[in-house]
């Protein structure tokens, strides 16, 4: 019999899907290796290996199979696709063009060493985009963002989805959502198109333009808008619970109860920056990498509670998400302040910090970056991170987030989505 590697239940499946990956036809006990391979779409290649041993019946099972080495150790269903890494130091596996998959190509090779005998292979074909879910481009009044529509009449919860300082329209994660049943408005708020790479004020009033603009869609619920943002994207969607009141329920990732590097300016009031120093920034002599964790002044002092985000006035619902090895900026300690303040006003927030994982807590399968470069700064920013625990704060992050909003924008659980 022919070696054979298949992925179950379908080799086409959306990213943040599971799958179980099986090897038949080998040898009983046989040594092998398999190894994952993507080709990103600047032409990057990321890799994972392992080092397995087939069972008595010669066949191999990720879900229950300890790999013996290699990227990975252990029982790890998913390991092949979350310990991809680049050959090239310091690359973000990050999806540009959401209406093409991600193909990784799964090969199985003979024993334990250079990996020269190919024994099977097959592909995984990842998509970010559910069947039937179309993506359209807005450029409405000051828009500058990309809606996602789930297929049928709804009505579907609305969410707006806001990524970091690194700027640009980051479509992938408002993809996979919109996949999951949710209406999802991608915005670009700095260095994209026609937006300044670092804005000297952000205004209130174009965050509001994006709720209206959600609000005024037909297939959208009318009980409320969901916010999620990532870094600075974090205190940006706390600033719109706020301060809006179209917001009923708001997502942090990696992020802080402090307005962060940019004012920003409401009707009639500014919130501050977070102040900083730069001086206090640490770059490592071995790596070169910039290390930003204490460039923030002690968010405990009163002189900087100017520029604390005044979430406990918010009827809105948090859910608050950090990594305890974020190195970017200590979010877990941000995040523990607003939390409290909430708590103290008796409002309704949850909040989960992950042992081991990185300020860059991506949707599921989406390998850890541990350091890149900063679009906007131009310096090689250390992330943090550490592989395993990441993954697993990944996945647990992502169910979180989705029975989150589907609790409090529509009162149910979640509902089964697929490609």
């Amino acid at each position: 019999m022919a070696v054979q590697v298949v992925v179950l239940p379908s080799p086409r499946c959306l990213f943040d899907d599971p799958v179980q990956i099986c090897v038949a036809g080998l040898l009983p006990q046989q040594a092998v290796t398999l190894r994952a391979s993507l080709v990103d779409e600047s032409g990057e290649l990321f890799q994972a290996h392992a080092r397995y041993r087939a069972g008595s019946s010669g066949e191999l099972d990720l879900s229950c199979s300890p790999a013996l080495g290699g990227s990975y150790s252990g029982v790890e269903p998913m390991g092949l696709l979350w310990s991809l890494q680049s050959k090239a130091p310091y690359k973000r596996l990050a999806k540009r063009n959401v209406l093409t998959p991600f193909c990784v190509d799964l090969e199985v090779y003979d024993g334990h060493g250079d990996m020269s005998c190919l024994l099977g292979k097959c592909t995984n074909e990842r998509w970010f985009l559910g069947e039937g879910v179309k993506r359209i481009s807005v450029r409405e009044g000051h828009l500058k963002a990309t809606l996602f529509l789930p297929p049928g009449p709804g009505p579907f919860p609305g969410l707006i989805d806001l990524y970091g300082s690194g700027g640009g329209l980051v479509e992938y994660r408002a993809s996979l959502l919109a996949s999951r049943g949710f209406v999802t408005l991608a915005l670009a708020y700095m260095a994209f198109e026609d937006l300044p790479a670092m804005p000297e004020i952000l205004e209130l009033g174009y965050f509001e333009e994006a709720v209206n603009f959600l609000q005024k869609q037909q297939q959208v619920k009318d009980t409320g808008i969901g916010v999620l943002g990532l870094s600075k994207g974090a205190d940006l969607a706390l600033s719109m619970a706020t301060f809006l009141p179209g917001i009923k329920a708001a997502v942090s990732i990696s992020g802080s109860g402090f307005n962060s590097f940019i004012p920003l300016q409401g009707d009639g009031f500014t919130v501050p920056p977070h102040p900083y120093d730069l001086g206090r920034m640490k770059t490592s002599d071995e790596s070169g990498l910039v290390d930003f964790s204490d460039v923030l002044h002690d968010h405990r002092d009163p002189a900087t509670w100017d520029c604390r985000i005044p979430v406990e006035r918010s009827l809105a619902k948090f859910l608050f998400l950090s990594g305890l090895d974020d190195r970017n900026w200590k979010s877990d300690l941000y995040c523990q302040d607003a939390v409290q303040r909430l708590q103290q006003y008796g409002r309704e927030v949850e909040f989960c910090s992950y042992s081991g994982a990185g300020h860059l807590l991506e949707p599921p399968y989406l390998p850890l970056c541990q350091a890149s470069i900063h679009k906007v700064l131009g310096m090689f920013v250390h992330w943090g991170g550490q592989w395993r625990e990441h993954a697993k704060a990944q996945e647990d992050a992502w169910r979180r987030i989705q029975a989150f909003f589907w609790q409090h924008l529509m009162d149910s659980d979640i509902p089964k989505s697929k490609l």
